[in-house]
């Protein structure tokens, strides 16, 4: 897909991840919505450095666990910006505790913002993307989705489900030409991971990711950015962690 004069929708897209792929978009020439639950300094210095590429930006305040939000998030977008090509969902974040420890809301809660906004987000986009028979649909799982840690069932149940319904949607449509895939990013140099203390940091440095760095917000919107344009990969997820999950000792 070439990005020049197509829109782009990016949840959790005012910080981070989805603030890089967003910026990412806006190079290759896209218009882009960022969706965001506040316009905090964050939201306001993302729009500006689109802005500053030239190109359009909307940023739209909406929780996208909720489905009127999310309709309403994709709607907006297109009235704005003249429809939805490419979608990104990035929002999300950090669900600690372990069976007993966990709320039921809690664990509802996960699948609200990771999984079912997939749902929502996709029934009102996709068929933006229809019409046009072209579509890239970019969905953030983790390596979480394929290890197991203490305390973490929920996210990691979570991430997992992701790549598994990117495989479904991809199949699903296919014949309309609209792609569907998925990243999985292990430990990133962002607000997620800095909670970690020294002593975690350092494990991960020293013993767990073989190339001895974290990633940054930058590489994974490299990596979403080359899914987006590549037109021939569909149903894939692809991890970017420095090794960690190839490691068996």
């Amino acid at each position: 897909m070439q990005l020049n004069g197509k829109v782009g929708l990016v949840t959790g897209g005012t910080r981070g991840i989805g603030a890089a792929a967003a910026v990412a978009l806006a190079r290759e020439g896209a218009d882009v919505a960022i969706i965001g639950r506040g316009e905090d300094d964050d939201a306001r210095q993302t729009r500006a450095a689109i802005q500053a590429l030239g190109r359009r930006c909307e940023l739209i305040l909406a929780d996208c666990a909720k489905p009127e939000e999310a309709t309403r998030c994709v709607a907006e977008t297109a009235q704005r910006l003249g429809g939805v090509d490419v979608l990104i969902h990035s929002a999300g974040g950090p669900v600690n505790g372990g069976l007993f420890e966990l709320t039921p809301e809690a664990w509802h809660g996960a699948f609200d913002i990771h999984v079912h906004a997939i749902f929502y987000l996709c029934r009102a986009a996709i068929p933006h993307m229809k019409p046009k028979r072209e579509g890239a649909i970019i969905l953030i799982s983790s390596t979480a989705g394929k290890l197991a840690t203490p305390s973490h069932i929920a996210y990691q149940a979570v991430k997992g489900a992701i790549p598994h319904l990117t495989r479904g949607l991809a199949r699903e449509f296919a014949p309309d030409n609209i792609r569907v895939n998925c990243v999985a990013p292990g430990v990133i140099r962002t607000r997620f991971h800095e909670k970690m203390s020294p002593e975690q940091k350092r494990l991960n440095l020293e013993q767990r990711i073989p190339l001895k760095r974290e990633g940054t917000p930058a590489q994974v919107a490299d990596l979403i950015l080359a899914l987006v344009k590549n037109d021939y990969i569909t149903g894939d997820t692809v991890t970017i962690d420095g090794g960690l999950t190839m490691r068996i000792a």
